[in-house]
């Protein structure tokens, strides 16, 4: 019994001496735990700020990117859309030179049937004009064997001026073919009783006329001078010379007496005399 006292002491003692050294190696193991947890801690947290600030430089990275492909989005939208304006313009440039060549093609087709109408219309005109020219030679043959007819039927009278003798026109008809001969000038006229009228470049005055005796009386006025035709008959070539020019013979010739107080016929000079000045001038 007293061993059993004396050795209780010793067990309780050896117990709590476990005990307490168990307690130490699990103080010490919890200080090492805790050390262990504290410097992983620490490191997880620096890993952590440096991941933030990574994040951090990744938005930065990542917004000024997002900015550059902004305005490579914008200019690259710029560019495509000023090509397309430059597509459509040329292929609005190509089409209108399109529609200008179909145009031009018409137009060609066109001035060239029309031009082959105006060949065919001219050809025609041509064979036309040959078959003109044919008839217009025959009638010119006829016009010159009718006029030269026509002189065959003239009467030839004597003037009252050294008996030169000339081809005077009884009516108008008559005096258009002496016209067709164009070697002298004609004047026609109609002269009233007592009223002087120029005629030509000279002036006539009727005094008198008879139209049972085929009879009258002018007076002739030319370079300043008057000249009375006293009873001449009808018909009859009144003649004189201009300023005292031989070669420059005037002649008159009364071809109708209306009344006592009319009568009508021409005036014929030489082609270099004188004409009157046109009105006007």
């Amino acid at each position: 019994m007293k061993d059993e006292l004396e050795n209780s002491p010793r067990d309780h003692s050896g117990a709590l001496l476990a005990a307490i050294g168990v307690a130490l190696l699990l103080g010490l193991g919890s200080l090492i735990w805790a050390w262990n947890l504290s410097s992983k801690l620490t490191t997880q947290q620096q890993e952590l700020a440096e991941a933030k600030q990574h994040n951090v430089q990744l938005a930065a990275d990542l917004r000024e990117t997002d900015a550059k492909l902004r305005v490579t989005a914008d200019e690259l939208e710029k560019s495509l859309g000023l090509t397309q304006k430059q597509m459509d313009a040329r292929a609005q440039q190509l089409l209108a030179r399109e529609n200008a060549q179909e145009a031009a093609s018409r137009r060609l087709e066109t001035a060239q049937k029309e031009t082959a109408q105006q060949v065919t219309a001219v050809a025609s005109d041509v064979s036309s004009v040959k078959t003109d020219v044919g008839g217009v030679k025959t009638d010119l043959g006829k016009t010159k064997n009718d006029l030269a007819g026509a002189f065959a039927t003239l009467t030839s009278m004597r003037g009252d001026i050294d008996g030169h003798s000339s081809l005077i026109a009884r009516n108008h008809d008559e005096l258009e073919i002496l016209k067709h001969k164009g070697d002298r000038n004609y004047y026609e006229f109609t002269l009233a009783k007592n009223k002087r009228q120029p005629v030509g470049t000279i002036s006539l005055e009727l005094k008198k006329a008879d139209s049972k005796k085929s009879r009258f009386t002018l007076m002739v006025y030319a370079d300043d001078k008057q000249v009375e035709k006293k009873d001449r008959n009808l018909n009859e070539p009144l003649q004189f010379y201009s300023a005292g020019q031989r070669g420059s013979l005037y002649e008159i010739v009364v071809n109708l007496i209306d009344s006592k107080n009319q009568v009508k016929g021409y005036l014929s000079t030489p082609k270099d005399a004188p004409v009157p000045p046109q009105v006007g001038q």
